[in-house]
């Protein structure tokens, strides 16, 4: 294999991963409220994805886990909510966006996900 093939190869793969990355990105930011850019969007909406299919599968303290798998829940700017925008009953409230997010970081460390 020659170095431009070797290139064309590594462009191609690269191109795969990226179209990929921006397939899970939109499955992950379907309930999403917040804009999420640069680098680290792949990983806060992933991060957002694993916290929604956590809650979905066990509840959360004191909403009924029915209550969350029947109207989902979202993430919006100062709040997580059951339903599908920031009017629905509050999950947990936050100052800013990235309070939020770092919120359900740390949820899912603390869970093992």
């Amino acid at each position: 294999m020659t170095n431009t093939e070797t290139v064309d190869y590594l462009n191609a793969k690269a191109n795969q991963y990226q179209q990929e990355n921006e397939r899970l990105f939109k499955i992950a930011k379907e309930n999403i409220n917040v804009r999420l850019v640069g680098d680290n969007k792949y990983y806060y909406a992933n991060q957002c994805k694993i916290f929604t299919d956590y809650v979905m599968e066990h509840g959360y303290p004191y909403i009924d886990k029915s209550e969350i798998v029947n109207q989902g829940i979202s993430f919006n700017k100062y709040s997580i909510n059951v339903g599908s925008n920031q009017y629905g009953r509050d999950l947990k409230r936050f100052d800013c966006k990235a309070e939020m997010l770092g919120f359900v970081i740390g949820f899912n460390l603390a869970k093992g996900n």
